[in-house]
């Protein structure tokens, strides 16, 4: 069992860096450019006008809950976790989730537990169920602020014939909310709907970068506002942010398709180990326990396995082009 335990183990690690790292983006932010943004953007805001992007809206939230719900979401972590529900695009409230994935995973650990009685099979199921809800959420949160980058370009367009038709720049956002789908008119109706509840310009647009982080969001907030300190045309300004970011994105299709062959490579190369486990395990059950009772066949497979770790995350880092 424990043979078998440690097989499902190394076959889990390496779906997951897989997954985790060949499935993201091979073009998109870095962290020297996200710090970049924010640096410049914490230069034009202050610190204590930063703390409170969404505190007016936290607390309208809030009191729109019954007394125990509001005892829920006030637990420590749970501000945290809505923020991360609210950015994958979930209605779920915090202390639902919560819940709901306690009693799944209680209910799966039982059932294991009748089945098997194994403690270890327990708690690798328990983990499983913990971990599964997690990766979907922030493979959600990722689909959807990508979504929302594919979509930015439209919208500012509209916001381009809004301000130069004489309208002003939140009634602006507001046809956003309007007239497009989606992500985008979601969240540029929070946005519109933040400057009602007596936020500024300023809080309105750091709760939109603080909800959808990326490059294209920080850079199309920090040019608004810079505009708005300095002056200038508004309409050429959000047109060169709008055919940038279509540039942008048209560059990316041509990456990732270049790279195509290289993430199939990637799997074929991390799967092949264990599809050969299994082939050679049914037609010969006789090798492998040589390779698994010797100590230093054990040696070998985790020799092996670290190496493969250390290949997927190099063939991440050949594929992935940073700008």
């Amino acid at each position: 069992m424990s043979q078998q335990m440690i097989f499902i183990a190394m076959v889990f690690m390496a779906v997951f860096m897989l997954v985790m790292g060949l499935t993201i983006p091979v073009f998109g932010e870095t962290s020297h450019n996200r710090n970049r943004l924010r640096k410049r953007i914490k230069e034009m805001i202050p610190e204590a006008d930063a703390k409170a992007i969404t505190v007016l809206l936290r607390k309208k939230y809030l009191k729109s809950l019954s007394p125990s719900e509001r005892w829920l979401e006030s637990l420590p972590g749970m501000e945290s976790l809505s923020d991360t529900l609210e950015k994958a695009g979930y209605k779920t409230r915090a202390y639902q989730y919560v819940i709901g994935v306690f009693v799944v995973t209680l209910i799966a650990m039982i059932l294991t537990w009748l089945l098997t009685r194994d403690l270890l099979w327990v708690i690798v199921v328990g983990t499983l169920t913990v971990l599964a809800p997690s990766l979907k959420i922030l493979h959600a949160k990722r689909k959807r602020i990508s979504r929302f980058e594919e979509e930015l370009p439209d919208a500012i367009d509209v916001m381009k014939r809004a301000v130069k038709a004489g309208h002003p720049f939140s009634e602006a956002l507001h046809l956003v909310g309007d007239e497009m789908e989606g992500p985008v008119a979601q969240e540029f109706k929070l946005t519109f709907a933040d400057l009602n509840y007596g936020n500024d310009l300023r809080r309105a647009l750091l709760g939109l970068l603080h909800r959808i982080p990326s490059v294209t969001v920080m850079v199309l907030v920090s040019s608004i506002l810079i505009q708005k300190e300095t002056g200038g045309n508004l309409t050429e300004i959000l047109e060169q942010i709008s055919r940038v970011i279509r540039s942008r994105f048209k560059f990316q299709r041509r990456v990732k398709t270049l790279s195509a062959e290289g993430r199939l490579s990637a799997w074929i190369l991390a799967m092949v180990p264990f599809v050969l486990f299994i082939v050679i395990s049914i037609m010969t059950p006789d090798y492998l326990p040589m390779l698994l009772d010797d100590p230093v066949g054990l040696k070998m497979i985790l020799f092996a396995f670290v190496s493969m770790m250390i290949g997927i995350v190099w063939i991440r880092n050949i594929l992935r082009i940073d700008v």
